[in-house]
């Protein structure tokens, strides 16, 4: 509540309007008694307090209205508040701590309309202080935040440009082999590493991709899973056309299969099964049944942190995971072109 309410700040403002009424009263305060300043600073820090945290709400909790709307209501609302409080300060607050005041009789249209004038001001000034405060905490907050990812994106060319001469080296030596093999099937597997290759080369360079060239990537490395496990793995790929054009964060299914073969027991006689389709929420699903290993893989989570961090980064969208004695389900948000605002 401190945080993102800035009492600091409330109470700041508290002790400039309570110091400087009494300072511009001076004159009068020197006749009044303790109790009766007490008062005066009690009625103004509740009028402030009042205001500011109504203010607050409505500044922390998104309301669905247009700003314009929720700030008249803000300042209606804190003026209202202050309004009922003088009253209730009237009718409740001990008479001997209240300073003598020259006033309008109480309940009179003057009054009233002295009290309303009053409030909203008070209601003014909170509105703006709180809002000057948030404002530049956000902004501090968004500069932050801007510098981290610059860090981040320095670490990652950095990285990026330590890695370019080993990959492609290999890429090039890929395409010799190729080349150099007689063996129809050595060829067909050198042609689907390349591509495997190729696609692991482009992926520093784009955030997301078609789930068409994923799906073109995936069928290139369930080609090779196979040459390695045989009937030990079966991956069954059903995505109508209409979804294909659809956007992803590359390399999300391929983790989701090398997740799904970390920590699962593989067998000609139990074989993993593993299926990509569509759900009805419009959503990727990989399923794949559960036959856990005698020993569990050592597991660091951060495959499918890997996935929703991107997920959340890139498209705002949060992945699903559910998980049975039976099965173990990941759906992936799947974003339209018109939805993909990266």
């Amino acid at each position: 509540m401190f945080r993102s309410y800035h009492l600091k700040w409330c109470f700041i403002l508290i002790s400039i309007l309570a110091g400087g009424t009494l300072v511009m009263r001076l004159g009068e305060v020197r006749v009044w008694s303790v109790g009766q300043v007490l008062g005066h600073i009690i009625t103004i820090t509740i009028l402030i307090l009042c205001c500011w945290f109504t203010h607050g709400f409505f500044r922390n909790y998104q309301l669905p209205v247009d700003n314009r709307v929720r700030t008249i209501t803000s300042i209606v609302a804190g003026t209202l508040a202050a309004l009922v409080i003088t009253y209730c300060y009237d009718l409740y607050f001990p008479k001997e701590l209240m300073p003598p005041r020259d006033i309008p009789e109480y309940g009179t249209l003057p009054d009233f309309l002295r009290r309303l004038v009053a409030g909203f001001f008070l209601s003014m000034i909170c509105y703006i202080v709180f809002n000057i405060i948030f404002t530049n905490n956000v902004l501090q907050k968004t500069r932050l935040e801007n510098e981290h990812l610059k860090q981040a994106h320095l670490r990652a060319q950095l990285i990026s440009l330590q890695q370019q001469i080993s990959p492609h080296f290999l890429f090039n030596s890929l395409s010799t082999l190729k080349n150099i093999a007689t063996d129809a099937d050595t060829k067909k597997f050198v042609v689907q590493l390349a591509h495997v290759y190729r696609y692991l080369l482009n992926y520093n360079e784009h955030h997301v991709t078609s789930l068409s060239e994923e799906l073109s990537f995936t069928h290139s490395y369930i080609y090779i899973l196979h040459q390695r496990f045989e009937t030990a793995l079966n991956v069954t790929i059903d995505v109508p056309e209409d979804y294909l054009d659809c956007r992803i964060p590359p390399l999300s299914i391929q983790l989701l299969l090398e997740n799904a073969i970390k920590h699962n027991a593989l067998s000609p006689e139990k074989p993993l099964n593993i299926c990509i389709s569509v759900n009805t929420n419009e959503e990727l699903d990989v399923v794949n049944n559960c036959r856990p290993k005698k020993v569990a893989a050592e597991s660091t989570g951060l495959g499918l942190q890997n996935i929703r961090d991107r997920f959340l980064l890139l498209f705002n969208r949060d992945i699903r995971i559910n998980s049975t004695q039976e099965t173990f389900t990941v759906s992936l948000p799947l974003i339209t072109n018109e939805r993909n605002h990266n």
